[in-house]
């Protein structure tokens, strides 16, 4: 199956990202004006980090110079054939975060993976004996609250004791590391699931860019790939489950908060998922932020603070509603990947994510890492 070509911009939005410059041998900063690209790098401001570190980004875009590199599709072009100019996943020397389990309702499979310790031909059981005790109670349930208490304490006594329930509903919030700096793949390049993993999600995620302050200055898309068999074994797993080689997708650019895009619109946003296998399987899906057990401000507070310093910023992955369960081949074990499937995640606030699925072990390895990036801008003169 062939990936789409098109990158939909958002109308209004100041947008940045990565692009690879072939004939610089490295990245450089890039702002989308009007469907064209501009490397906008400058000595003083040529990594996202130092961007975001601006105290209004969105003006420093708006007022700098830059040189063209081509419009939007070409560079589109370029990575989905991974070679040549291509788009990058926006963030660079960003630590790169995540937040589980932060919709009440998604919490549920959480309980089934953990209960169906990674089998799925044991979830369909589980999720209807669990469905029948917890019934609608976490609909629009606040984490931490009162009422989140009560329906906490209610599921204890059913026997429903889980460490998704404590992080799901109870006070302090699920916060991981998903990616190391500058490993993340952008938009067009292929993501990666754990060759022992044979059963796994996406998870359509919008993702925060934040400062080394905890100030948010954009946000973007995310695909959190999840191995469901792996964590479902042992919660200690999870970071066998989570952070491999390509399993971390942002992208395709960072929409700048600015006069017209604020917090209350990441609040409100509306997430699409589709996923197209080579076999004609297509699956469809969505994740509402409405419907966050956490505020997106909370979250970026237990992430960064007096007991944690990111110096360089981070990327936070706010979790999702999505949680598949429709079966894809044999009935009753729900949706698990094909390698080639083409998954987007597609936000009207943000644009679309479109990434293809591989093995880790099979997508390019990552080489370029922090020490590569500084001694590439060192040699153009940028740092």
């Amino acid at each position: 199956m062939e990936t789409d070509f098109t990158i939909d911009l958002p109308p209004g939005a100041t947008l940045v990202g990565r692009a690879w410059r072939p004939d610089c041998d490295g990245p450089s900063l890039i702002a989308v004006r009007d469907g064209a690209v501009f490397d906008i790098s400058v000595p003083g401001t040529a990594t996202m980090r130092d961007l975001l570190e601006a105290e209004d980004p969105a003006a420093l875009v708006r007022d700098a110079d830059g040189d063209m590199l081509g419009s939007v599709e070409e560079l589109a072009a370029g990575a989905k054939a991974e070679t040549g100019l291509r788009l990058l996943a926006p963030n660079d020397l960003q630590a790169v975060k995540a937040c589980g389990v932060t919709f009440a309702r998604s919490m549920v499979e959480r309980v089934i993976e953990e209960r169906a310790a990674g089998d799925p031909a044991r979830a369909e059981a589980i999720r209807k004996e669990v469905g029948a005790l917890i019934g609608d109670s976490l609909r629009n349930l606040v984490a931490g609250s009162d009422k989140a208490m009560q329906v906490k304490s209610a599921l204890v006594e059913a026997g429903l004791w889980s460490q998704y329930l404590e992080v799901g509903i109870g006070p302090d919030a699920e916060v991981f590391s998903k990616a190391q700096p500058m490993s993340s793949v952008g938009w067009g390049a292929r993501v990666g699931l754990h060759p022992v993993s044979a059963w796994n999600n996406p998870e359509p995620e919008v993702v925060l860019a934040c400062d080394s302050r905890g100030r948010v200055k954009g946000a973007t898309l995310g695909n959190d790939v999840n191995l469901r068999d792996v964590e479902g074994r042992s919660a200690l797993l999870l970071g066998k489950a989570k952070d491999n080689n390509a399993s971390a997708a942002i992208g395709p650019f960072i929409r700048l908060l600015d006069a017209g895009f604020g917090i209350d619109d990441v609040r409100d946003a509306e997430l699409q998922l589709t996923v197209e296998g080579k076999d004609g399987y297509r699956l469809e899906g969505h994740s509402s932020m409405s419907e966050i057990s956490r505020d997106p401000l909370d979250l970026v507070a237990q992430t960064c603070g007096p007991h944690h310093q990111y110096p360089d910023g981070f990327m936070l992955y706010l979790g999702t509603l999505f949680a598949p369960t429709q079966d894809r081949d044999v009935p009753g074990e729900g949706f698990t990947h094909k390698v080639g499937d083409v998954v987007t995640i597609r936000s009207e606030k943000f644009g679309a994510l479109v990434n293809t699925v591989d093995l880790s072990t099979n997508c390019p390895p990552w080489t370029f890492g922090t020490g590569a990036l500084m001694r590439n801008l060192a040699g153009r003169g940028l740092i």
